[in-house]
C-alpha cells in the first residue's frame, strides 16, 4: 500500500485472538523464511501464560503482529512482522511501541530481542527505540545458520519519554 493511500484512522492495535490466526499466518509466511506454525501461535495464545501478543488491524484485516514474553521484570520480544504490502508505513514502529508500553504497564524494566545480523531495517528501528547491541548468538537461525544480534533496552527509553511529553 502506498503511503498516500494509507488512512491512519483505519488502523488499530489490539490484543491478538485465536480468530486472527488465519491473517497472522498469512503475514507470518509472507515475512519469514522459517515461519512459525499455526500450532505455535495457538500455544502462545492458549498455553503460555508469559506470552502477550498484539495485532495491527487495518480496515478489518490483520496486517501485522508483535509479541513478547513477560519474564519477571523483563520483556523478551519473540517476533514482530508486517505484511510486505504494508511495509514503509511505520506499522512496525507502532507495534514495537505497543508491546513496549504493554511491557512497562506489566512492570517491565527492560526488553530484549534477537535480530538477524543482516536485518539492518529492523536493527535501525530497534536502535531508534534505545535498543543496544550486547552480543551475538552464533548460528541462531535454523534456516540458514545466520547469527543473531542480541539487543537490550532499559524502559522507558528516551524516545518514548519524549513522545509522552509531546502527547
Amino acid at each position: 500500500m502506498s503511503p498516500g493511500l494509507f488512512d491512519p484512522q483505519k488502523l488499530s492495535i489490539r490484543r491478538m485472538m485465536l480468530k486472527d490466526l488465519d491473517d497472522v499466518m498469512r503475514v507470518e509466511t509472507r515475512s519469514f523464511t522459517a515461519p512459525w506454525s499455526r500450532q505455535a501461535f495457538v500455544g502462545e495464545l492458549v498455553e503460555n501464560r508469559l506470552a502477550r501478543y498484539v495485532v495491527a488491524e487495518y480496515d478489518g484485516r490483520v496486517v501485522g503482529y508483535a509479541g513478547f514474553w513477560m519474564i519477571m521484570d523483563e520483556g523478551h520480544i519473540t517476533n514482530i512482522a508486517v505484511d510486505p504490502d504494508f511495509r514503509g508505513l511505520k506499522l512496525g514502529e507502532r507495534l514495537l511501541e505497543a508491546i513496549m508500553s504493554m511491557c512497562m504497564a506489566l512492570g517491565g524494566r527492560k526488553m530484549t530481542l534477537e535480530v538477524r545480523i543482516t536485518n539492518h531495517v529492523a536493527q535501525n528501528l530497534y536502535r531508534k527505540y534505545g535498543f543496544e547491541r550486547v552480543g551475538v548468538r552464533k548460528g541462531y537461525y535454523t534456516d540458514n545458520n545466520e547469527d543473531a544480534l542480541i539487543m537490550w533496552v532499559d524502559l522507558p527509553p528516551k524516545v518514548m519519554r519524549d513522545k509522552e511529553v509531546q502527547a
